[in-house]
């Protein structure tokens, strides 16, 4: 199936023909009909899916194919680089297109993004909570708004946002187009979907068509020996662009000193940095001017690079969500990825549980300061 067959635009074709998209992945073959038929919509589907783009072209298709004043669409992330990530790629499908669009997040200034929105606004991408201080300072108004996404609603949720979105889905007009995307469905996001959604059509991608792209490997050694084997694969298997998990910004920092000291160009990427750090240091990781990203969960949640070839879980998730996260962030767009972990003998119990449930086989490699 092609894009042209599921009726997209010529100038949003264009577009997507200079990033080389020629055909859409599962939930963009289901997704933007669904949202063109101005239907609600619900989709479930996990990281590396191509779920950005199952929003953002239909989004901005409707927008452009109808006439009217103010704020029309609005996208709700539950992270500022989730909000980067969607605002990027909605200026690149748009890119043929008059449709103004703003980035809206807390942590910097408003007052660049107030400025924005009075010289005129199509699309707000937002994290509920400047958006809402937006709203009661009469910035923003969304009497006219026609579609919200509301993007990553189980995260909106993990990160205590919910209360924030229910208030700003109160605001919008009761015929306002409304589409969810969430990779799990807890209770609370079913309660959420049932009082705001009018018979949603259900769209929901498996995660075995990810991770089946996707190599998944384990080395079990113990925990002094992992800072030499982190170092030992980098320099093996000459990687680029590896993306390094850790669970504390702590362990982030210390592991991305320890990698620089030894010749190898890394940058620590976690919530105690500044919003201008964060996105100098992607900035760098994603033009090559650092070859290891080292992360946090949270931080990693709206890293958004198509060709990522290495994911390191250099310290065991605690939950089989929070693997297939980590892991989701290789294996993008179509291609190939290997997903390597470090488990010491603490975490073999999180193991333990991964290969009972996790989709794809993964592998035991031994290492080289095995007994």
């Amino acid at each position: 199936m092609s894009f042209q067959k599921i009726n997209i635009c010529g100038p949003i074709l264009e577009a997507l023909h200079e990033k080389g998209y020629t055909q859409p992945t599962p939930i963009q073959q289901q997704a933007i009909p669904a949202i063109l038929s101005g239907s609600d919509v619900l989709a479930s589907a996990q990281t590396g899916t191509g779920k950005t783009a199952s929003f953002s072209i239909p989004l901005l298709q409707k927008l452009s194919e109808t006439k009217g004043h103010g704020i029309r669409g609005l996208v709700l992330a539950p992270t500022r680089e989730l909000a980067i990530q969607v605002s990027e790629n909605l200026n690149q499908y748009g890119k043929n297109l008059n449709i103004r669009s703003v980035l809206v997040y807390g942590g910097v200034s408003q007052v660049g993004q107030v400025n924005q929105i009075r010289r005129g606004a199509d699309v707000i991408i937002a994290t509920p909570g400047r958006l809402l201080d937006l709203i009661q300072q009469r910035v923003v108004n969304l009497s006219q708004l026609s579609i919200l996404v509301l993007d990553e609603a189980d995260r909106m949720l993990d990160m205590g946002f919910i209360k924030d979105v229910k208030r700003i889905l109160e605001l919008v007009p009761v015929n306002c187009q409304k589409v969810f995307l969430s990779a799990t469905m807890p209770d609370e996001v079913q309660r959420l979907v049932a009082s705001m959604l009018r018979n949603p059509i259900k769209i929901r991608i498996t995660p075995e068509k990810t991770a089946l792209r996707i190599e998944q490997s384990v080395y079990y050694v113990s925990r002094e020996d992992k800072k030499a084997l982190l170092k030992h694969v980098i320099a093996e298997q000459q990687m680029r662009n590896v993306l390094v998990f850790t669970r504390t910004k702590f362990g982030a920092d210390k592991i991305a000193r320890d990698l620089s000291k030894s010749g190898i160009v890394a940058e620590a990427f976690h919530g105690d940095k500044s919003q201008g750090a964060r996105q100098r240091t992607l900035a760098n990781f994603k033009k090559n001017a650092t070859q290891v990203l080292v992360a946090t969960d949270i931080a990693a949640r709206g890293i958004d690079i198509s060709d990522l070839p290495f994911v390191i879980n250099y310290e065991m998730p605690d939950t089989v969500e929070t693997y297939t996260h980590r892991i989701g962030r290789t294996g993008r767009a179509g291609n190939t990825g290997a997903a390597l972990s470090f488990c010491d003998h603490d975490e073999k119990g999180q193991m333990k549980n991964l290969n009972r449930v996790s989709p794809g086989k993964i592998v035991v490699l031994k290492h080289p300061f095995a007994n």
